[in-house]
């Protein structure tokens, strides 16, 4: 940890203090106009072959923080005694720019990433990264505070259809077997979105047969304001957005909130479905079946570049937010048609209890895990008490972090590229050590290469046994040792 704690202070200078990695993993958020792919398009559904030889054992991770949407692997066998197995670079591969994880189904990696002028969607074997097929399209987006250029958006798998969506705003669905467009929409151009900050950077999620989005356009007067000038921009009835997912046609819209970079969040409380969107200017709670609002409440720093990009929490009929910008967070409590406050930060305390930047903590045994605060320099790990909001421990000198759960371990990955295992306990941070990640030795005498380096700002992933991190154009398979345990 010593090692981790030194890198972590040179190997991460942020380019600006605006470091809204908030495309981490982040999250996607659009869309516009509907252009079907014609009669050919819609293919029958269905679950595609599966790929997977070696590592049949285990879950997939179908999109953004997997297939709960939490975080959290329900995979096991890779601890003993407290300790890891074992764990060894099966592959590495360059990629293009762009912030956003890959997901896999049924032994298929999907890597969403840009190169040059062109969004590519690239098809691999997971086990092996052997390229079955990819999909390219032109883009034009630009940056405004000089990030990569390339998606922020992991792909969406469901069944046998893969959705894309672009910092540009482009949603594009496609065939899982061979890439063929079965419809796409330019969100921005059919909501009038004003580019955001970092554009679009909110993941959509399937929910039955919709795919929801935080889109948040604008109307006409407001698309004059330069981008970026969000506090020139008002809404447009667009805040959330229903797309059918079979043919992309819009179900239902609502909400005149603009786009954030957190992504929609839903579950089922008291015997009926939620869903939540953590919108720029607040939490929206919805019934995701009509497309209707039950309340909202107003959170979001005062500053007008700021973001809120952590997706919510929920457990039991409790939801949780937090940003990095202001308020800090709020536990709130859900009721039909309203939420209670169960606590929230102090705005007069300048210390907060939990500002989560764009890494979506994560709740386990009663606790929430996760990186508070907004630059390299006093960014740490925290443990909180759910229901109190007291903080248990804090370990500073790490920079900003990402986090997924497994057995009850937490697998940390550092912006700096450093990967390390750490205990989840409320005791103590309990350190178990690095995971090196080391491209092969080509000699004796050789040093090893190291794979990721800052900014890794992605969270990782796993699926059946292969943990998968990125950090700038390069992803990398870590292959776990197992134990003979049941999945």
């Amino acid at each position: 940890m010593k090692a981790i704690l030194k890198a972590a202070k040179w190997r991460g200078r942020s380019k600006r203090w605006l470091a809204c990695a908030v495309f981490t993993g982040l999250a996607c958020a659009a869309a516009t106009g509907l252009a079907c792919a014609g009669a050919a398009g819609l293919a029958a559904a269905g679950e595609p072959p599966d790929l997977w030889a070696k590592h049949r054992r285990g879950e997939d991770w179908p999109a953004f923080l997997g297939p709960a949407g939490d975080g959290t692997s329900r995979e096991t066998g890779f601890f003993a005694d407290g300790r890891l197995r074992g764990a060894k670079v099966r592959w590495h591969r360059p990629v293009g720019s762009g912030y956003a994880m890959p997901s896999v189904s049924r032994g298929r990696l999907f890597q969403f990433s840009r190169v040059r002028d062109r969004n590519r969607l690239e098809c691999l074997r997971a086990e092996t990264a052997e390229l079955l097929w990819d999909f390219e399209y032109a883009t034009a987006y630009e940056d405004l505070y000089g990030y990569e250029n390339g998606p922020r958006c992991c792909p969406i798998v469901d069944d046998d259809r893969v959705y894309i969506l672009g910092a540009e705003g482009m949603l594009h669905c496609l065939s899982v077997v061979d890439g063929t467009v079965l419809w796409k929409i330019d969100t921005t151009e059919r909501f009038g979105v004003v580019q955001n900050f970092f554009g679009v950077g909110s993941t959509p999620v399937i929910e039955g047969d919709l795919l929801i989005a935080n889109v948040g356009g604008s109307p006409p007067e407001s698309r004059k304001a330069a981008p970026g000038q969000l506090d020139r921009v008002r809404g447009a009835d667009s805040g959330v957005v229903a797309f059918d997912k079979r043919t992309g046609a819009v179900r239902y819209q609502f909400s005149d909130e603009l786009a954030s970079y957190a992504s929609p969040t839903f579950a089922t409380i008291d015997g009926r479905r939620w869903g939540f969107v953590f919108a720029r200017g607040g939490l929206i709670g919805f019934d995701p079946a009509a497309g209707r609002q039950e309340f909202h409440f107003s959170w979001r720093a005062s500053i007008l570049e700021s973001v809120n990009a952590a997706n919510p929490v929920v457990v039991g009929d409790e939801v949780l937010i937090s940003e990095t910008y202001g308020p800090g967070s709020a536990l709130l409590r859900v009721k039909p048609g309203k939420c209670e406050v169960v606590w929230e930060d102090d705005e007069r305390k300048r210390r907060k209890i939990l500002q989560s930047h764009w890494s979506t903590p994560i709740h386990h045994e009663g606790h929430l895990y996760g990186c508070s605060g907004r630059h390299i320099g006093d960014a740490e790990l925290r443990c909180i008490e759910w229901k109190t909001g007291k903080v248990k421990w804090s370990q500073p000198g790490l920079g900003r972090s990402s986090l997924l759960l497994a057995e009850g371990h937490f697998l940390c990955l550092l912006e700096n590229g450093s990967l390390f295992v750490f205990r989840a306990t409320p005791e103590r941070f309990d350190d178990l050590g690095e995971i090196p990640l080391h491209a092969p030795l080509d000699g004796p005498d050789s040093e090893p290469t190291v794979l990721l380096k800052y900014p890794a700002w992605a969270a990782p992933i796993l699926s059946h046994g292969l943990l998968f991190v990125r950090g700038p154009q390069r992803l990398v398979c870590v292959e776990l040792e197992r134990g003979d345990v049941a999945p």
